[in-house]
């Protein structure tokens, strides 16, 4: 009882998330800029002291941005008339955002500029030789597309329901990064047989249907591939 209360609990925060992603368009674009950071840091090749910067700088802007949908949201409620104490707190709250987004841009200015310009070779080169950075951007884009999917199908969140299945998109971005990574058939067949049973797993508990699993599970596999082709 207690971990299906976690779950639905969890499941109604990342619901929240993707409320503010479909209503609020500047959360829109934070989501967009921060997933397109994360990539040219992975492939800028930062180290992971870098990584986890960039990552809490990014957290805290879009954490700012969804108080600030909270607070309107509240405001709005407590007086439906215009009231200035009302537009007060709405620009304080506003002013945090835009606190956090300078902040960012700074830490960006800092963390990029050692990078830029850069040498493109040696960078890609740097990548291909580090199987872990591959993988990473893979699961990142497929993470980001099913997203971006469920935002545009106006359905579901990415752990339950929706166009495309995100549990059979990861599952199968997973098996087809091991594939590429390594020989062992036993290994690949495991994780293959672990990507199936995952996503039927969604479909026998109608969670999603056969549709949406099947366009996750090539969403996963065809962009898994589409990274390892490009950078092996």
């Amino acid at each position: 009882m207690q971990e299906r209360r976690f779950i639905e609990s969890f499941n109604a925060a990342v619901e929240g998330f993707i409320y503010v992603l479909k209503t609020e368009r500047n959360m829109r674009i934070h989501f967009l800029i921060a997933f397109l950071i994360i990539l040219l840091g992975v492939y800028l090749n930062f180290n992971s002291m870098e990584i986890i910067t960039l990552s809490i700088t990014i957290i805290l802007v879009l954490t700012a941005e969804m108080l600030n949908t909270s607070i309107e949201l509240v405001v709005d409620i407590v007086k439906s008339e215009f009231h200035p104490i009302a537009r007060v707190i709405k620009d304080v709250s506003a002013g945090a955002v835009l606190l956090t987004s300078i902040n960012a841009a700074i830490v960006g200015y800092i963390l990029f500029s050692k990078n830029i310009p850069f040498n493109i070779e040696v960078t890609s080169l740097r990548i291909k030789q580090s199987p872990w950075h591959i993988t990473f951007i893979s699961l990142i884009l497929v993470f980001g597309l099913t997203i971006l999917g469920k935002i545009f199908f106006h359905k579901g969140t990415p752990l339950r329901g929706g166009m495309p299945s995100g549990h059979a998109a990861m599952a199968f971005a997973i098996w087809a990064a091991i594939f590429f990574l390594t020989n062992n058939f036993i290994v690949v067949s495991l994780a293959f047989v672990m990507a199936f049973i995952i996503a039927r797993h969604r479909v026998t508990y109608a969670i999603h249907n056969l549709w949406e699993v099947v366009v996750g599970s090539l969403l996963g596999i065809l962009v898994t591939t589409l990274v390892f082709q490009l950078f092996r």
